[in-house]
């Protein structure tokens, strides 16, 4: 599927305390736990629990999340399909899009049980 415009627009105006319950309820049901979501999100965006919580508190849209984040330098390494679009073919244009993709790529690891070391990628030497 390819990204469109709007699509990407729709995604950045959308906000990040309203979506990251939606995260931790799945998570939990699958026998996850919050401090494994942070911590997952903490190795993509750079943001610790303390600095997520105000985050959500201040009702960021996600454009505004990822203009914050200091992006972890093997988010490359994040790739699939999620959501019918495979991440390393969004276009770089639609960054918003592409690491809102990339971020539940990771969440939808944590779900289906993978290991965090798998999880939170590392570059093979």
């Amino acid at each position: 599927m390819k990204v469109t415009a709007e699509k990407n627009e729709k995604v950045a105006n959308m906000i990040f305390a309203s979506i990251y319950p939606l995260y931790l309820n799945r998570l939990v049901k699958n026998g996850r736990t919050k401090e494994e979501l942070n911590q997952v999100l903490e190795w993509f965006t750079g943001f610790d629990e303390d600095t997520l919580q105000a985050l959500i508190d201040e009702k960021i849209t996600f454009r505004t999340f990822f203009e914050k984040a200091k992006i972890h330098p093997n988010e490359y390494l994040v790739k699939g399909v999620v959501c019918g679009y495979r991440i390393e073919e969004i276009e770089e244009e639609f960054e918003v899009y592409k690491r809102c993709r990339q971020m539940e790529k990771l969440i939808d690891e944590l779900a289906k049980g993978r290991k965090m070391e798998k999880i939170l990628r590392v570059e093979k030497k």
